[in-house]
């Protein structure tokens, strides 16, 4: 009786410490949002300028929002289109990729069969007005908000094209626009399906599903790639139901655990699997994350896939979308994800800002170990760690510098202007007077860059500048820095094959659209290489063995 006495003063006691800290969380609200109300108030009727109330307090949000994650976001309700993007894949507009080049927007990539491409606009077009109004000075989201609305819609562009003395004006019709989850796929040698998935929009398990049956139903497949590279995630219920193609009924994919009982959730695989059998691998890299992540990180601990790769992003955090007055909502974080080895995917602790205000990442002290179905270790440190890791491609100074600079993007407009059609994605290839044009082409742009070892030299300089050394050292640096600066010259040729393959996917995007550059990008992808030669040679089984 008295031991039970005591755990009823027990629970009474926890129970009035918690109603009490919500009394005063929720009294601490009440007179904050006093406050800030009454602030806002004198600012308006005393404030020597006019102020805008809404910018203010969109001002005010995003401030207090900066202190948590960098997923909890306000969406006003000009921006709702957007956020309807991420789950339906869907938007009204032209379709087309734009991005900042000078005072103006251009279009990048027009999007195959939709209204950019239709109404003629290619890559390099300048936006110079959008129904009326100038875009000079403006950003991709501010013109992108003027691309988009209702499809059926009229919208005029005025455009000016290279090559051409005046500007262009074009009507679209704006069209309901579909990104699609599975840009491309196709079977690769020895009967090995291959199937990139892009994105976690709605249908996208039920989209797989098809493209996988129909690659079973035509021939004898030996194993299928799922390349999940680039992904950067989506809707949790079809990372759960991608991962149930391969998988049994009733297995646990992924728990998510918040701070209320609401927000801890076990999400079960709920159908019979299509396939438990053929070997899989799974390719990802640093920017595969969230729903690509449970994906990955569930068939690695199920054993049911070789993951091959980068380590992933590392977001294990779970949003939900609250509804908030006057048409705004509120995205907010609720809790982290779990795959089912017991891990958590997430890397950076955003609540610890003891090392930066970005939040900190997990002390390797504090990284714990955890077993896969048949006992293979794998760990919690962040993002899911592939089973064979490959190094990413570096790219060298020059052809990073000639991407960042826009002339592979430049000159992929200056080709298409010039051959009317190229060969098909997979057979098309640079020749030598096709290099030699793109070198003279970049000449004629006075195009400059800076490597590593130039930086060095510099800091070498500075260095001894400070410690007075170099009146000593000079003329040994200058004679080094004209060497390199010499040999630099000749980098162009020196890394042909990479600026080649960079030219090459470039110039096939012109022709053959977003499609047209996957097929080419996959000719001499090493990680597709890599994941083919693995289903192959047969190490698929020693793999996924403790």
């Amino acid at each position: 009786m008295k031991k039970f006495l005591l755990l009823h003063v027990v629970f009474l006691f926890f129970l009035t410490n918690i109603l009490i800290g919500q009394n005063q969380n929720n009294f601490e609200i009440s007179k904050n949002l006093d406050i800030y109300s009454s602030l806002l108030r004198e600012l308006n009727l005393n404030y020597v300028d006019e102020i805008d109330p809404a910018s203010l307090n969109k001002i005010a949000i995003d401030a207090m929002l900066n202190d948590m994650d960098p997923y909890t976001v306000f969406i006003p309700e000009s921006q709702i289109e957007d956020f309807q993007l991420m789950t339906t894949g869907e938007y009204g507009g032209i379709g087309s990729l734009i991005q900042q080049q000078g005072d103006f927007v251009i279009i990048s990539e027009p999007y195959e069969g939709f209204p950019a491409q239709k109404a003629g606009l290619i890559p390099g077009d300048q936006l110079i007005e959008i129904n009326g109004f100038s875009t000079k000075g403006k950003g991709t989201q501010e013109v992108s908000e003027l691309l988009k609305g209702q499809p059926g819609t009229a919208i005029h562009i005025k455009i000016l094209r290279h090559g051409t003395d005046a500007p262009m004006m074009k009507e679209l019709i704006r069209e309901k626009i579909k990104i699609d989850n599975i840009p491309y796929h196709t079977m690769l040698a020895e009967g090995i399906g291959y199937i990139r998935l892009s994105g976690f929009t709605q249908k996208a398990a039920s989209e797989m599903k098809k493209i996988f049956m129909d690659m079973k139903e035509g021939q004898q497949l030996t194993g299928l790639i799922i390349d999940l590279r680039g992904n950067g995630g989506g809707l949790l219920n079809e990372a759960v139901d991608i991962t149930n193609l391969f998988v049994e009924k009733n297995e646990i994919v992924v728990t998510t655990k918040g701070k209320t009982k609401e927000q801890t959730t076990v999400h079960r695989t709920r159908l019979a699997p299509v396939d438990t059998e053929i070997p899989i691998v799974v390719l990802v890299n640093e920017a595969s994350a969230s729903a690509s992540e449970i994906v990955a990180g569930a068939l690695q601990d199920f054993d049911r896939a070789v993951v091959i790769g980068q380590r992933t992003f590392g977001k294990g955090l779970v949003q939900n979308v609250v509804p908030l007055s006057y048409n705004t909502q509120l995205k907010i974080t609720v809790a982290k994800y779990y795959i089912p080895s017991g891990r958590c995917i997430q890397e950076i602790d955003y609540s610890d800002k003891h090392e930066s205000r970005n939040g900190s990442r997990v002390a390797d002290s504090l990284i714990s170990t955890f077993k896969t179905r048949r006992g293979r270790k794998v760990f919690d440190y962040g993002g899911i760690m592939p089973d064979i890791v490959l190094e990413p491609y570096k790219f060298s100074s020059v052809s990073a510098n000639l991407y960042t600079e826009n002339l592979i993007f430049e000159y992929a407009n200056h080709f298409a202007r010039k051959n009317q059609v190229i060969s098909e994605p997979d057979k098309f290839r640079i020749d030598d007077q096709t290099y030699d044009d793109f070198v003279k082409f970049v000449n004629s742009k006075d195009f400059t860059f800076r490597t590593e070892s130039e930086e060095m030299i510099a800091s070498l300089r500075e260095i001894a500048r400070e410690e007075n050394y170099l009146e000593v050292v000079n003329e040994q640096i200058n004679s080094l820095e004209s060497k390199l600066v010499d040999y630099k010259k000749n980098d162009i040729y020196k890394h042909r094959k990479e600026i080649e393959e960079m030219l090459k996917i470039e110039i096939v995007s012109r022709y053959y659209f977003q499609k047209g550059k996957i097929i080419a990008s996959l000719q001499n992808d090493p990680e597709l290489k890599r994941a083919v030669s693995v289903i192959a040679d047969k190490s698929y089984s020693k793999l996924l063995i403790p």
